[in-house]
């Protein structure tokens, strides 16, 4: 299948400002691309990409004060197939894991693994390791936390998600990715498109949308607890991981930057491209 993907953003500035962007899809979608995957900003800026620690691509650039836009669209190809499962995944030893996956079993901004590990112990702790218990845990925050964009706050961390109990997407992935965590398994955030493609809900905005990613039998797989139901999701397309939110945040800012405008797309067209 094809896929329609863009954003239109739109920002007042009272005075210059330096950004960061991290808006191209992930370096692991590149080859599914069929249109450039380009930043366009008006006014016209220079532009500085670069790779990030985490494998992200980012984009550094330096805004005059007045009104600023953040444009693009892209045409990618997916396969139109749910996430993938696997339910003989096995979790590993901490001494047979990569070094480079050990920082996913840390605390970090928003995943307080050491203030939620006795109770992820005493609600997973009894299950059979593996893709089932993580399966479980995905589960339980799904059921357990209600959703609504009114519950929105930056600076709401796994913890707050698991006392009061409501949250959007972020907080639904950071509290589960802090169980994992907490039961020594490598989680990381993971933000993109993802699109209500053959999914057929009532019309709202588009927006950027975020899921988790779990490290078992010696691989990345995809886990939503947000989007965990009888309707498979298609069409997810990446853009950037990292410990968490805060590792990959749409447009970083230093200085004051009001948002105007937020327009995102991610729609299946007709295989002509039209």
């Amino acid at each position: 299948m094809l896929i329609r993907l863009g954003y239109d953003i739109h920002f007042d500035l009272p005075a210059p400002v330096s950004f960061v962007a991290m808006l191209n899809v992930h370096p692991s979608r590149a080859h599914d691309l069929r249109e450039p995957d380009v930043l366009r900003l008006d006014p016209a800026l220079p532009i500085d990409p670069y790779i990030d620690s985490f494998g992200n691509i980012c984009t550094r650039f330096n805004a005059p004060s007045g009104a600023l836009q953040l444009s693009n669209r892209t045409l990618i190809e997916d396969s139109g197939l749910p996430d993938e499962i696997d339910y003989t995944a096995i979790e590993h030893p901490i001494q047979d894991l990569p070094s480079n996956v050990l920082l996913y079993l840390l605390n970090s901004r928003y995943c307080e693994v050491d203030r939620l590990s006795n109770i992820a112990v005493d609600l997973f702790g009894h299950l059979p390791p593996g893709w089932s218990r993580v399966q479980a845990l995905c589960d339980w925050v799904h059921d357990k936390v209600v959703f609504g964009y009114q519950f929105a706050r930056s600076t709401k961390t796994a913890l707050d998600v698991f006392t009061e109990r409501q949250g959007v997407c972020r907080d639904y992935q950071h509290l589960a990715i802090t169980f994992c965590r907490a039961l020594n398994i490598p989680a990381r955030y993971a933000t993109g498109y993802l699109g209500d493609i053959r999914i057929t809900l009532p019309p709202a905005p588009m927006d950027f949308s975020a899921w988790f990613e779990v490290y078992l039998s010696g691989r990345w797989w995809t886990f939503d607890a947000r989007n965990n139901d009888n309707m498979p999701r298609v069409g997810r397309i990446l853009m950037a991981v990292g410990r968490d939110a805060s590792d990959v945040a749409i447009t970083t800012s230093f200085g004051i930057a009001n948002l105007t405008h937020f327009h995102v797309v991610s729609d299946e067209i007709p295989e002509s491209g039209s």
